[in-house]
């Protein structure tokens, strides 16, 4: 059936019902594909049907060396994978996202979608090996961030950028370091924390709560002194988050944004008008730290991919202007780099400089291209000189 637009709208269930296969088919292919992921340290899975399955490996797509998947054989893993719930969700709406536990380590975050008639899979490999900031390249100017007694702390960037990962190396660091109460929102859990000095709670929304909006309402009553607010993509969700945040607890969430600076505008653009100016105070008042990140490829073979961060800590200087509506003026504070902030061109430099990304790179991913190329010149120069020398 066709809309008024002339697109084509699922109108009935999808029938899951194929021949040529036999229960079981479906889970040996599947633990078979998530096998492979682990076994080479890939980062997700995507398959679809008539080709073969591919594996992210540092950021790159490659097909796992196996026969074709045919549309029977995907029909089939939808049928052994989903549980009776979980195939109707799928059957009435054509998607489904879902955990699945593979083992004791290894967790995978899921998406499972009808593509043109057939069954695509989209999963990401989700584990308790939670790295530590110098694994990750992260400033230890985070740390000092991790262990603050209350406020918000907002990582921003676009899907894949890393937040989640960043998120939980911080979080890790406080659970090695106080005994406090963490409580996480996620949809889905990302990473699987073990209790050490803390006590950690992960909640994941569809299994352990209905939404965002009634975890957050159940918050409070859970006593906790720090929490982790999943993805933050409507007001009633941000707003629940910041207020946590002025009763006391210190808040961690993640926001698309393409700056630390610009994630106010994002923040402003989900309230409306005549809600801004008090979540404005609000924010100058509690946030604690915006900080912007984009993963790099690298020049090393044992680096996968690197941060690239733009940091924002809210200083006397940094919440006057909050207060005044004045953020688009931001930036020029965050390049006095005071308490440790960074703006993110001279991220891209120092990385560049440390020879840990291409100059290519950095100009590929800076939305000043002109700075950056003038700075990129002073370090070709110094090393010219260096070289002369």
């Amino acid at each position: 059936m066709s809309g008024n637009d002339g697109k084509q709208y699922l109108t009935s269930p999808i029938n899951l019902e194929r021949r040529g296969m036999q229960a079981g088919d479906g889970m040996k292919a599947w633990t078979l594909w998530l096998s492979a992921i682990i076994k080479f340290g890939g980062s997700d899975l995507i398959v679809k049907s008539d080709l073969k399955p591919r594996i992210r490996h540092r950021g790159v797509l490659k097909d796992i060396e196996t026969d074709v998947i045919t549309q029977e054989l995907m029909f089939q893993v939808a049928k052994d994978v989903l549980d009776a719930g979980q195939q109707e969700v799928f059957c009435n709406k054509g998607s489904m996202d879902f955990a699945y536990d593979y083992d004791d380590k290894n967790r995978f975050r899921v998406n499972m979608f009808m593509a043109r008639g057939k069954v695509s899979i989209a999963a990401r490999l989700i584990t308790s090996n939670i790295k530590k900031f110098e694994d990750l390249y992260l400033p230890p100017s985070l740390g000092e961030v991790a262990l603050l007694s209350q406020g918000l702390v907002l990582f921003a960037g676009v899907t894949g950028s890393g937040k989640s990962t960043s998120i939980a190396a911080m979080l890790q660091y406080v659970n090695e370091r106080r005994k406090v109460h963490i409580v996480t929102i996620e949809d889905p859990i990302e990473y699987i924390f073990k209790d050490d000095k803390a006590t950690i709670n992960q909640r994941e929304i569809g299994i352990d709560c209905v939404n965002f909006n009634d975890a957050l309402r159940a918050l409070v009553r859970e006593n906790p002194d720090i929490a982790l607010v999943g993805e933050m993509r409507d007001y009633e969700t941000f707003e629940a988050a910041v207020r946590a945040a002025e009763t006391g607890h210190l808040v961690f969430g993640t926001i698309h944004a393409s700056s630390a600076w610009q994630t106010f505008g994002r923040i402003y653009d989900l309230f409306p008008v005549n809600e801004r100016e008090q979540i404005r105070k609000l924010l100058a008042y509690n946030l604690r730290a915006i900080v912007y990140q984009k993963l790099l490829p690298t020049l090393h073979a044992h680096i996968a991919r690197i941060p690239a961060l733009e940091i924002l800590i809210n200083t006397p200087a940094v919440q006057k202007y909050i207060l005044e509506a004045r953020e688009g003026e931001l930036l020029d504070i965050i390049k006095g780099r005071d308490a440790g902030m960074q703006d993110f061109t001279t991220a891209l430099v120092d990385l560049v400089e440390k020879e840990f990304i291409h100059q290519s790179v950095a100009l590929q991913s800076t939305p000043k291209p002109e700075e950056l190329r003038m700075r990129l010149k002073g370090i070709s120069q110094g090393a010219s000189f260096a070289k002369g020398a």
